[in-house]
């Protein structure tokens, strides 16, 4: 049979349609091998895969799907080899911490001439919960007592989500820390030749006669034991929560809720609730947290507290919590005068963030302040945004963590003693912690991890006060303050003549 001259021609030469098919699946393949080794590697985002965008991915929590393994190991799975430090060349210049973080020099003058001893560190021990040192970018505890239901926990999970947010930046320190609530270091204790060195201390508040040493407190990375979430996280909430109720459509009263008995300051306050024979412009709640943890907390939800145009904070036994959560809610804040201080306070200025309320004079003086903000609704309400503005934007996570990342920095500074790791001393890790911890306590640890290291710097340290300048800063508050209880003398006084 005779053989087609095309057949054969067909036969010799390579059909182009194979060639095609090995380049698109040799290209296919080696995409996808890429993606893979990139997805590994943590450099690609699946999501933006079209525009194929080189960005560090972000980890998901993993203590919680691997605590079986780690408890049944010898030595713990480090969770931190998840972490490494990456490069970001297009990084922006760093911004200037908020003007508050200044305070971080005056926290530390007690001991800018002497330098801090391993003695006077060691000294503290005598009211301290743990010792914490930091080694070569690990952390490590002493123990000495249990805080308060979980303070120590979280304020060492807080710690560890700084060592994740700015990996190998921390020197090596070693401190004590105190989660109790009022200060113990007294600045009198401390004036003579004999007992000049004070111990360095931190915790969460001090006042003007103490010498502690302040930090962020623990509810930055929840407060499980009341259902309270990270701080992110709540602050997100509040924010829907403004957004629910617009500033001139809320309640023009002055609203509190808390726990009244943990300070006769806060059983104070109840006198000025309304009644049949008096109305103060206000309207209190017993917050009864027996009861809200039995019924789930369904009473406590914090974004649902942004509805009154007016909100009230107030002290307990020292420095509350409670504080940023008051004050985030666009309402302007009444805020009775304090005797303690936390970090960021120092910060905010009367008749700019919040309204100043008398102490000694509780009622009147909050009858007094929503008058005014009812008679001067548009002041009223920028004081309230300026407030809320000042803790959504100077205390989000980054500046808490920039604050703790400056605050022990220059305090590893003062350190006249190369710091080692106690006998007795337990290393931490997130892994550590959050195995060990349980329902709530597990899940607002995860939900608080630092999942990659900051893509940002830490903030430019603002440089100390000098005596002049601060001088002038307290003054102004003073004066401001004094200037609110003139209009309030001259109202009641009018008040009083009025025929």
């Amino acid at each position: 049979m005779k053989t087609n001259n095309n057949d054969e021609q067909r036969k010799k030469l390579p059909f182009p349609g194979i060639n095609i098919v090995k380049s698109t699946v040799f290209i296919v393949v080696s995409l996808f091998l890429s993606a893979a080794l990139l997805d590994y590697l943590g450099y690609l985002d699946f999501k933006g895969f079209a525009g194929f965008k080189l960005i560090p991915k972000r980890f998901e929590p993993k203590f919680p799907y691997q605590c079986d393994v780690v408890n049944n190991e010898t030595h713990q799975i480090p969770f931190s080899q998840n972490l490494t430090s990456r490069l970001h060349p297009n990084r922006s210049e760093p911004s200037t911490c908020p003007p508050y973080f200044r305070w971080i020099h005056e926290d530390l003058r007690p001991w800018k001439e002497t330098g801090i001893t391993r003695d006077m560190v060691e000294k503290a021990s005598k009211t301290a919960h743990f010792r914490l040192v930091i080694h070569h970018g690990k952390a490590y505890v002493k123990r000495y007592r249990k805080s308060i239901q979980t303070r120590d926990d979280f304020t060492l999970w807080g710690i560890l989500q700084l060592l994740r947010w700015y990996p190998g930046r921390l020197p090596d320190l070693d401190l004590m820390f105190d989660a109790d609530d009022r200060p113990v270091v007294r600045s009198d204790d401390f004036t003579g030749q004999q007992n000049k060195y004070p111990p360095p201390l931190f915790r969460y508040c001090s006042d003007d006669a103490s010498l502690d040493i302040v930090f962020p407190d623990w509810s930055f990375w929840g407060w499980a034991e009341v259902n309270i979430k990270p701080w992110g996280k709540s602050l997100e909430a509040i924010q829907e929560g403004n957004n629910i109720t617009q500033w001139k459509d809320r309640v023009e009263y002055a609203y509190w809720r808390g726990n009244p008995y943990v300070d006769p300051t806060r059983g104070d306050l109840l006198k000025c609730n309304v009644s049949e024979n008096e109305e103060w412009n206000t309207r209190l709640y017993v917050q009864d947290w027996d009861k809200e943890t039995k019924e789930g907390f369904k009473n406590s939800n914090l974004e649902n507290q942004c509805t009154h145009r007016y909100k009230i904070y107030i002290e307990g036994w020292a420095w509350s919590v409670s504080e940023k959560y008051i004050m985030a809610c666009d309402s302007m804040t009444l805020y009775v005068k304090p005797r303690f201080y936390d970090f960021y306070i120092r910060g905010m200025m009367p008749l700019q963030h919040y309204w100043p309320i008398r102490d000694d004079s509780k009622c009147t003086s909050l009858k007094f302040a929503v008058h005014w903000g009812n008679t001067h609704v548009d002041k009223a309400r920028e004081i309230g945004e300026l407030g809320s503005r000042f803790i959504r934007e100077e205390v989000n996570m980054k500046y808490v963590y920039d604050y703790m990342f400056h605050l022990l920095n220059e305090y590893a500074k003062l350190l006249k003693f190369k710091v080692e790791i106690p006998s007795d001393a337990e290393e931490i890790t997130p892994d550590s912690l959050g195995c060990a911890a349980r329902e709530r306590w597990r899940y607002f640890m995860a939900e608080s991890m630092v999942m990659s290291p900051s893509e940002e710097f830490p903030c430019e340290m603002v440089p100390p006060y000098d005596r002049l300048a601060l001088k002038e800063v307290l003054e102004r508050k003073a004066n401001l303050t004094r200037q609110v209880e003139l209009w309030e003398d001259q109202y009641f006084h009018d008040l009083a003549n009025k025929p």
